[in-house]
């Protein structure tokens, strides 16, 4: 493998371990307490591990089992559910479907998209709003749909829980963040990633570096490893090894501009060099796509500026989508 594409193995100090069982507390003392641990990591890597969120494991296996199986499926059938056909960016992404890093090779990772299920008698959807629509669903595969969706109501329910904590890590009222977690867009992926071949292009990988686009983002992945997380202070990567029974939770953009690159919103990329497939189910929580995301006045020194203008959620998004579907990145 490249030296470019090599990362440190550290210890997971170095990403926190972060128990957030104390969100759902009725002290506020021990609510507080788990705050104080996520600003820490916000303002360190803006990764740690979660712990305490109370998702049952028989439905993260339940999500991975249908995964699998939905990407073992003949590639006529997953194309019969391509994204192409959807208006709502929703259904199978091809392999090397997305650039995330500019100037690199395309992904070497297939996905599916899924979002809230809007009927087209909806009138976000009548209007074509971004991202609003219903979803598509493979068919003879009759787990895959309530599964998904009751995966993905689990997880919009936990990516609310942690806006709360992040509300009092930032020194907020907790029911600061309310207004954005009202009605929130949030996408489901789930992605497959073919080891890494020997013959790989130049600075070809699973996941080109980025960073994510919304608010928080909620990654489980299976034991493979391969997600490596720039250490800005070290000028290196280093391996975000999966630990049983806990999320990955990483910053977007979005906080970073709410808190005006107070918190971080860091680069980090996939290389799946184990020979063995891999498969990792991110949720992005978003939030609600007319919220204004705007710098919070106490994360500003004084005298100090925004360095973001506001900008609506739905608005950030869509120059985010530009930005990783770009013609000229499809290839």
């Amino acid at each position: 493998m490249s030296a470019l594409l090599q990362a440190r193995s550290v210890e997971t100090a170095a990403l926190p371990v972060i128990d957030i069982s104390g969100l759902s507390s009725s002290s506020p003392e021990t609510r507080a307490e788990v705050g104080a641990a996520l600003r820490q990591a916000c303002l360190d890597k803006g990764f740690f591990y979660c712990a305490g969120h109370g998702i049952p494991e028989g439905l993260i296996d339940a999500a991975f089992a249908e995964t699998r199986a939905f990407f073992d499926r003949p590639i006529d059938e997953k194309l019969a559910v391509d994204k192409v056909q959807s208006f709502c960016n929703r259904g199978y992404e091809h392999l090397r479907g997305q650039t995330l890093e500019p100037g690199a090779p395309a992904d070497l990772k297939e996905g599916f998209y899924i979002g809230p299920e809007l009927g087209p008698d909806d009138p976000r959807v009548m209007a074509r709003r971004f991202n609003r629509g219903p979803n598509q669903w493979p068919t003879d595969q009759p787990g895959f749909r309530p599964t998904m969706m009751a995966y993905f109501a689990a997880l919009t329910d936990l990516g609310e829980r942690l806006m709360r904590g992040m509300a009092l890590s930032l020194g907020l009222p907790e029911t600061h963040f309310d207004a954005y977690c009202r009605e929130p867009l949030g996408t489901l992926r789930l992605l497959h990633y073919p080891p890494q071949p020997s013959d790989a292009a130049p600075n070809e990988k699973g996941a080109g570096a980025h960073t994510d686009f919304g608010g928080l983002t909620l990654l489980v992945q299976d034991d493979v490893g391969g997600l490596q997380v720039f250490d800005a202070d070290g000028g290196s990567w280093i391996h975000a090894e999966p630990i049983p029974g806990t999320f990955i939770v990483n910053l977007g953009d979005m906080i970073a501009r709410w808190t005006n690159e107070r918190y971080r919103s860091t680069l980090h990329r996939v290389v799946n060099d184990s020979g063995r497939e891999r498969y990792s189910i991110p949720f992005f929580y978003v939030g609600n796509p007319d919220h204004v995301v705007e710098c919070l006045p106490n994360c500003l020194a004084p005298g100090e500026q925004p360095k973001f203008p506001p900008i609506t959620v739905e608005d950030h998004l869509k120059a985010m989508y530009q930005r990783s579907y770009a013609p000229a990145a499809k290839g």
